[in-house]
């Protein structure tokens, strides 16, 4: 399983435990609040009814008097009291008053009157002068049926002593149906809001995990592509551990390539040198032979200038090219003048051209101009047409030729020589590869690789290939804006 979708389903995991645990926690304590919200309020009722009551109480007239016609003239109100989203039409206490012995003296319903109420909760518990109440369900099956009573004692006035005697017991009842409106409305407020809180946690969580992911997997390909020796442009994950993560890579890569490098490039030139060295030693030997001819000395002294030639051609064609190699991008860049760049080259290497018998041709009306490094488009171009000049024969015409389009610019340089042979075309780019020139001389076979770098800087590519009419053609392609 990905990492990332372990995280997603650990984080969903706990925000969904969460927020169960909590709103079943809130949405539980709902009712039982409201319960007693419902119980408190009653309490107050019930010792302001009892105060009420009490003279009555004391005087026997209870049945008759001001107190139950006033209970009776609340029993038949419509209070028609909008509360909040709710509307309230009737009045639900029940008002019940019991003597000193727990009989029922006063029923606002008038149906208990007479009956020993003794035994119950509330009136039990108030005759011995604790707080009475209880809850008792109409219909056992029934949680909807449930009436809260709670009961406060009725007191005489104080004697002499400061005391009040206990005269019986005033209780009001309440069915909780009549607040469980309340109750539902804000469970259901409660749990839509959590629904809609899971919600957004989950789209967080969503967008994370896809973050997350993306970040992962933008790593996890540019280490592939590091570890397959390419060289990716490092991505950008930000100022957090992705993105520390990413530098160490990059870092890591960047040693490497330059360990890599420094190893690969020691044993192509100790390889590469091998040669002329080998020569310059015979030769050495040969002049310090005092046999040998003026005509053997000034032929070795010519091999060992042309083969001490050769080696600083080496020397300085590396040095080039590992410049432009361990160059990730272009440092500066400027608007480059291509048709008068190709120009210049032309007319810098036509006395050559001339000396050899081959004649130089540049079309360059399409060059226009591109935004790169111009020394080093130069250095490109001077390559390609130093190889072109090298493999002509005498006689023979060197083609330049421009070609373009909205995003890039072509620089076609064709010769008529003998072309590449089919075992050469893939190994043109190889480093120290090179074919013999027809005066019998070798290049040092880092030309190409160096063009090439040049190509990738400039966001193209070289390629080389054999003209279908004769000779070979090398197609240098740069982006416009490098």
């Amino acid at each position: 399983m990905r990492i990332s979708l372990r995280i997603a389903l650990g984080y969903f995991l706990i925000v969904g435990v969460a927020t169960y645990l909590v709103f079943n926690t809130f949405v539980e304590e709902v009712k039982p609040g409201v319960k007693q919200a419902m119980e408190e309020t009653m309490v107050d009722a019930a010792n302001v009814l009892a105060e009420l009551a009490a003279e009555d109480l004391r005087a026997g007239r209870l049945g008759a008097s001001p107190f139950a016609a006033a209970v009776a003239a609340y029993r038949g109100r419509d209070p028609d009291a909008r509360i909040f989203s709710l509307s309230k039409r009737s009045s639900d206490l029940r008002v019940l008053v019991t003597d000193g012995q727990g009989i029922v003296v006063f029923d606002s319903q008038g149906e208990d009157v007479g009956r020993d109420f003794s035994r119950w909760r509330d009136v039990s518990r108030t005759l011995r002068g604790e707080y009475g109440a209880r809850a008792t369900r109409l219909d056992p099956e029934d949680d909807r049926s449930l009436v809260l009573h709670v009961a406060s004692p009725v007191l005489d006035v104080p004697n002499v002593a400061g005391t009040r005697r206990l005269l019986g017991v005033l209780t009001v009842s309440k069915p909780t149906r009549t607040v469980l409106p309340f109750a539902e409305r804000a469970e259901r407020r409660v749990v839509n809001a959590g629904l809609l809180l899971l919600g957004a946690a989950l789209l967080i969580g969503a967008f994370f995990t896809l973050w997350l992911n993306h970040s992962i997997r933008t790593l996890r390909d540019f280490a592939r592509e590091v570890a397959q020796g390419g060289r990716p442009p490092p991505p950008r994950l930000g100022r957090n551990e992705l993105g520390d993560l990413e530098a160490a890579v990059h870092s890591m890569r960047e040693k490497l390539d330059g360990r890599a490098y420094v190893e690969d490039y020691v044993q192509s030139l100790t390889h590469e040198l091998k040669s002329p060295i080998a020569g310059l030693r015979a030769a050495a030997e040969v002049l310090s032979d005092e046999r040998a001819t003026p005509e053997e000395r000034q032929r070795f002294q010519d091999h060992i200038a042309s083969q001490t030639e050769r080696l600083a051609g080496i020397v300085d064609r590396m040095l080039e090219l590992a410049h432009v190699e361990s160059t990730p991008h272009l440092a500066g860049t400027a608007t480059v003048d291509l048709a008068a760049l190709i120009g210049r080259e032309v007319e810098t290497l036509d006395p050559r051209a001339r000396a050899a018998g081959v004649r130089l041709e540049a079309h360059t009306s399409a060059a226009g101009t591109l935004v790169g490094d111009g020394f080093l488009v130069g250095r490109a171009l001077s390559n390609l047409l130093d190889n072109a000049l090298a493999f002509s024969p005498a006689g023979g015409t060197v083609h330049v030729g421009v070609a373009r389009n909205s995003q890039s610019v072509t620089v076609t340089i064709r010769d008529h020589g003998p072309g590449l042979p089919d075992y050469a075309s893939p190994r043109v780019f190889e480093r120290f590869y090179s074919l013999p020139r027809p005066d019998g001389t070798r290049g040092t076979g880092l030309g190409l690789p160096f063009v090439q770098e040049i190509a990738r800087l400039h966001g193209g590519q070289l390629r080389v290939t054999n003209h279908p009419q004769g000779g070979c053609e090398a197609r240098l392609t740069l982006a416009l804006h490098s």
